[in-house]
């Protein structure tokens, strides 16, 4: 058994978390005072969204120094002390590893502005002459202009998020040399950001599992994870089972486990954007879960997860909100499905207390440049506010993105400065002290689910079975070793 099986994972998006210093931005202080909390719940590993040196366009997933920490969020002495007591809270840090792209304000492309194709950085990312059609993920093409190079860099996000060339040997060594600096300092781990597109091959229009992918996450792994026996998690949108075996074959030889999306992607007809809704039957959720844990069963591992900074909150969009009860029965009902399932469950901050979907009424409120770029193309196209702003509050990043909901006092007990992004209005009814002060609460309910996954075994190495498959409302599952059963059942209707 690995020493992270039993573990749970809480992630932090650190913006929203807990701010220390009052200028309305959570921050590594902010993080360091909640430990307490965390340790409270049963948390022994930590995720925390990108800390490091960035100019913000894509709130840190464009890193500029992936040696420095962004001003926002402290210095980096701030960084050793938050490693530093979090293990003595018995909590180990896993860092966002971004790894495809950087932003445009990074030395590497910097110099290149500079230099042109003389820099000795120039084949560190992906250039073309005539641009095909590849689209950006954030709208539009994926090819931008660079005037001193005379050429076309590729981004599949952001323009200021220029795509790296895993093809040079050069700028991989430089990425283990990242990877190296971090684990060094004491932390666990690392999530993947889009991890399945480095091995693309844009000329033939292929951005993920490229046929040279897991050449690279083995050699990373050799060469840093391995030697460290460090967790990894690798954020795969085009992940299938079989290929989910191969990153997380028990061999150990690429990541530890994945991230597939197959069942965040019901509510999106195929082919389309996430924005297109399509509306998804409880029987199609139960049909994805159980796939996954059989296939993956003894030759992989998987996450179990509802929530993270880019998705919807997962009582909103899976569950029931209509009536307080509702939402409070809902929330417990698809945390026991995942936590009694294997693999490494994960808990986005604000899910242990049941936080939703913000209902802001106007595109100023949200800061996403996913969603303002689409609201800003609609509205181009003659579509109505009020239509477009019902797919953000369905679907948009900012839902898992306003600041978490402490208590009651003003701005729910995050900062006493006016928030970087609005609080969800709701958070005199919904925060962590009212949730404390509830013994049934939801808060309770997980730490509960936590502590039995450390004090069974069945709940790691338990097979799965599933139970009465045909029954149109309820999932019955069963996990079974030679020593423990464990019997799960959930009503959806």
């Amino acid at each position: 058994m690995k020493w992270w099986s039993k573990k749970v994972v809480y992630q932090i998006y650190p913006r929203s978390f807990q701010d220390s210093n009052n200028d309305g931005i959570g921050d590594i202080q902010g993080i360091i005072s909640r430990l307490d909390y965390l340790a409270n719940l049963g948390i022994e590993l930590l995720w925390i969204s990108p800390l490091y040196a960035s100019p913000n366009d894509d709130n840190g997933y464009d890193v500029s120094d992936y040696y420095q920490i962004m001003p926002d969020f402290g210095t980096m002495a701030d960084m050793d002390e938050l490693i530093t007591s979090a293990k003595k809270h018995g909590i180990e840090i896993i860092m966002d590893l971004v790894a495809n792209h950087t932003s445009d304000e990074h030395a590497w492309f910097r110099d290149i502005r500079e230099k042109g194709r003389k820099s000795s950085y120039y084949d560190y990312y992906v250039w073309c002459d005539k641009p095909n059609e590849l689209m950006s993920t954030f709208g539009g093409t994926a090819w931008e202009y660079e005037a001193k190079v005379g050429q076309y860099y590729l981004h599949l996000f952001s323009k200021k998020q220029p795509d790296l060339n895993w093809k040079n040997a050069d700028m991989r060594a430089d990425m283990y040399k990242i990877i190296r600096y971090w684990l060094k300092k004491g932390i666990a781990g690392f999530r993947l950001d889009v991890i399945d597109l480095i091995g693309k091959i844009p000329e033939e229009g292929i951005t993920g599992n490229g046929p040279l992918l897991h050449t690279y996450i083995k050699e990373m792994a050799a060469q840093t994870f391995i030697p460290s026996n460090s967790f990894t998690v690798g954020e795969t949108w085009g992940a299938t089972p079989a290929i989910a075996k191969l990153y997380s074959n028990p061999d150990g030889s690429e990541l530890s486990t994945v991230f597939q999306f197959e069942h965040i992607g019901l509510g999106q007809r195929p082919t389309k954007t996430k924005w297109d809704e399509r509306k998804w039957s409880f029987a199609e959720l139960k049909t994805i879960f159980v796939k996954w844990q059989i296939e993956l069963q003894g030759e992989g591992w998987n996450s179990l997860f509802w929530n993270n900074h880019d998705l919807p909150r997962a009582v909103s969009f899976f569950g029931n909100t209509e009536t307080e009860a509702y939402r409070v029965y809902s929330a417990k009902m698809l945390a026991t499905l995942l936590h009694g399932m294997q693999g490494t469950p994960y808990i986005y901050q604000g899910e242990e207390i049941g936080m939703t979907n913000a209902q802001f009424e106007s595109i100023e409120s949200y800061d996403d440049i996913e969603s303002i770029r689409m609201y800003d193309e609609r509205i181009e196209n003659g579509e109505k506010p009020l239509e477009i702003l019902a797919d953000i509050h369905r679907v948009g990043r900012d839902n898992a993105r306003t600041p978490m909901q402490w208590d009651m006092s003003s701005n729910a007990g995050f900062s006493k400065a006016s928030p970087w992004l609005e609080v969800n209005p709701n958070y005199k009814k919904i925060n962590v002290e009212a949730a404390l002060e509830q013994r049934n609460s939801l808060f309770y309910y997980y730490q509960k689910l936590i502590a039995l996954r450390k004090q069974y075994d069945v709940f790691t190495d338990g097979i799965f079975l599933e139970q009465n498959p045909e029954n149109p409302e309820v999932f019955h599952y069963t996990r079974r070793n030679e020593q423990e059963e464990l019997i799960v059942i959930l009503n959806f209707s």
